[in-house]
């Protein structure tokens, strides 16, 4: 390839990562918010946060970008440009999924540990700040792993809108020069490479989050005198 065609794929990467960072920090949000609302003690607010998560997880992403983007202006009288309506569609769609993650690691948090801050005379608040959260996040971050892969790929979905990320700059370099195989399989390998970034930066934060949780304390062993003549050697 030239260096102008090279110079339109490194375009669409990092279209593409910002597309990624932008929906996944939504999608975070909207996981933490949503999947907290899910265990609240109120029914009318599981009621909405689960009925958020039914609809958002039942709807395609695809369908739901050519709604946010083609839909959404002539109902409301404004219109979003391609990264933003990209970044809501993907954000609020993603984060559904994210909501059970979250919804779940809460769950799993030993029910004595709740009864501890209550014991304590916690808010509801204190009690999922400081017992339950710390407990649970590094439990979220495996499934939040595979959950923000499946957001990169799910990036490339943009490119029905016209946005120049790295699925539509490929498709361009290959109207170009008339050659599929090359360039999508220099495009496998960057969304491989990226995606392989992505893993390993959440396994060290999983690690990092992990470092003494739930380590057994060292055990002292004192040291036994044996009687002389006891005959133990």
């Amino acid at each position: 390839m030239t260096s102008g065609l090279w110079e339109l794929v490194l375009k669409g990467i990092w279209v593409t990562v910002q597309l990624l960072v932008l929906s996944a920090l939504l999608a975070t949000a909207v996981s933490f918010v949503v999947g907290i609302a899910r265990t609240h003690r109120l029914k009318v607010v599981r009621f909405l946060a689960g009925f958020y998560t039914e609809v958002f997880r039942g709807t395609s992403a695809l369908v739901m970008i050519f709604w946010v983007f083609f839909v959404l202006p002539p109902a409301f009288g404004w219109q979003l440009v391609p990264l933003w309506a990209g970044t809501l569609a993907l954000g609020l769609t993603y984060g559904a999924y994210g909501s059970e993650i979250v919804r779940g690691a809460l769950g799993a948090v030993d029910p004595a540990q709740r009864e501890g801050g209550i014991a304590l005379s916690f808010t509801p608040w204190q009690r999922m700040r400081l017992i339950l959260l710390p407990q649970a996040v590094p439990e979220m971050i495996p499934p939040f792993s595979n959950l923000l892969v499946e957001l990169l790929k799910g990036t490339a979905l943009v490119s029905i809108m016209g946005m120049g990320d790295l699925a539509f700059s490929g498709n361009l370099v290959r109207l170009a020069l008339q050659e599929s195989a090359e360039i999508y399989t220099y495009i496998l390998l960057i969304y491989f490479l990226i995606a392989f970034l992505l893993t390993r930066m959440m396994r060290g934060l999983e690690k990092r989050l992990k470092a003494g949780v739930g380590r057994a304390p060292k055990k002292e062993t004192a040291a036994v005198r044996v009687p002389e003549g006891s005959g133990v050697s």
